[in-house]
């Protein structure tokens, strides 16, 4: 199939789209990547990258066209909504004149904003292909949720579009089971949702795995976070439940892997409480350390704030967690904390609970290596057995034969 991608992060950005491009250009479609120029987390285009270019590369064997955007900077909804837009106006431009040749479907990766969409919905028009729009953020309550939009005339706009973007869609893929019934309550058919989760990534698919760290961790008991530092992950409830296992135990360890949008009042905020030789910041790694960093890992804490949206999502970091093959925490509620106890992988409290989370710490503690070895084996059976990685492409592969041939039947009436 000659396939069409399109998302607003891509290489050097780390995102799951990244093993999605390359595995499937591995099955031997052939794959045109509708891309930005990259610059998340840090908010600044990396050497190389910029307004002037480059326009377009080969990545992963499949060709990328870049289009330029006004990069997120500090992070602002300012700075947010005009790099949103920004990447809408000139990739519907790029997908209009400069996508060429054929086009058999759409693959669009949509971990946030739904405005993804829009150049998607331009070239399935060009090119007559159908959409398969894979959500992995719900707008337009995770905008509300996270207090980036407090205005409800914003929200009802954003919502209008979700359902318009919706209803131009062959397929709609979702990474949760808990996002089918307000996928369907935008007006999206039933038959039209399909679930498709995170895969566990190639880099956690293998027992051999070298296991080397090149930074220096702290010794101790290591709990380990990694990924987005935001207002959704709940980190002053993470910092409030370090202060009370600090106060109880001395070999704990919370070891913080990422960037975001809290960062650095994280960093101020460990300084205030004298928690700096508890908590270690190690800034943005790149995603091939993971594995090699998990396996050091006594713990692995994954988190959300309390509301009904994040409820319904599993982060993504779920999948990569339990194929490590290490105990979980996890803080959250719905359907993540559902996986994480099904699999009996972790130990769950409740979203935004801090002594839930400072007492399953010290449990952890208080367990032999054995026990938690137990735990992290549970996790890594379950993770191969619900999320690897060729099935769901299969699934993936059919879907997308499916609405190539539904649209053409529906051109021969």
């Amino acid at each position: 199939m000659n396939i069409l991608v399109v998302s607003q992060y891509f290489w050097p950005e780390n995102f799951r789209v990244n093993e999605l491009v390359a595995g499937l250009v591995a099955r031997g479609h052939a794959v045109v990547v509708l891309t930005g120029q990259p610059n998340y987390p840090g908010g600044t285009f990396p050497p190389g990258y910029g307004w002037s270019g480059p326009r377009r590369e080969e990545v992963f064997g499949a060709e990328v066209i870049r289009v330029p955007l006004v990069a997120r900077g500090n992070g602002s909804a300012l700075r947010l909504a005009l790099n949103y837009l920004s990447f809408a106006l000139f990739s519907s431009i790029a997908a209009r004149f400069r996508v060429r040749g054929a086009v058999d479907a759409i693959i669009v990766f949509e971990p946030s904003p739904i405005t993804v969409g829009i150049p998607a919905v331009v070239a399935a028009r060009k090119f007559r292909a159908p959409i398969l729009f894979w959500v992995l953020d719900l707008w337009p309550d995770s905008l509300a949720a996270a207090g980036s939009v407090r205005s409800p005339a914003v929200l009802r706009g954003v919502g209008h579009l979700v359902r318009w973007i919706y209803r131009q869609c062959a397929r709609v893929l979702v990474s949760s089971r808990a996002f089918v019934a307000d996928v369907v309550s935008h007006g999206t058919p039933p038959q039209r949702v399909c679930y498709f989760p995170n895969w566990i990534e190639s880099e956690y698919a293998s027992d051999n795995a070298e296991h080397r760290v090149d930074v220096v961790l702290p010794n101790g008991f290591r709990v380990v976070f990694a990924g987005n530092i935001g207002a959704a992950q709940g980190f002053p409830e993470i910092i409030a439940a370090a202060e009370r296992v600090a106060a109880q135990c001395a070999e704990v360890r919370w070891i913080i892997v990422g960037e975001g949008r809290m960062a650095e009042w994280a960093r101020e905020e460990v300084v205030r409480r004298g928690l700096a030789e508890r908590v270690v910041f190690l800034g943005q790694l790149p995603s091939a350390k993971m594995p090699a960093l998990f396996a050091e890992a006594d713990a692995l804490l994954v988190s959300l704030k309390s509301d009904l949206v994040f409820s319904l999502t599993i982060p993504g970091k779920v999948q990569s967690y339990l194929a490590a093959g290490r105990p979980i925490l996890a803080m959250l509620d719905g359907e993540g904390a559902r996986i994480v106890a099904e699999a009996g992988a972790g130990l769950v409290c409740a979203a935004g609970d801090i002594d839930g989370l400072a007492a399953h710490v010290l449990t952890l503690v208080g367990q032999t290596p054995a026990e938690r070895a137990a735990m992290g084996a549970r996790g890594r059976d379950y993770a191969r057995a619900e999320f690897a990685r060729e099935p769901l492409f299969d699934r993936l592969e059919s879907w997308c034969e499916e609405s190539i041939a539904e649209m053409q039947h529906g051109a021969t009436k």
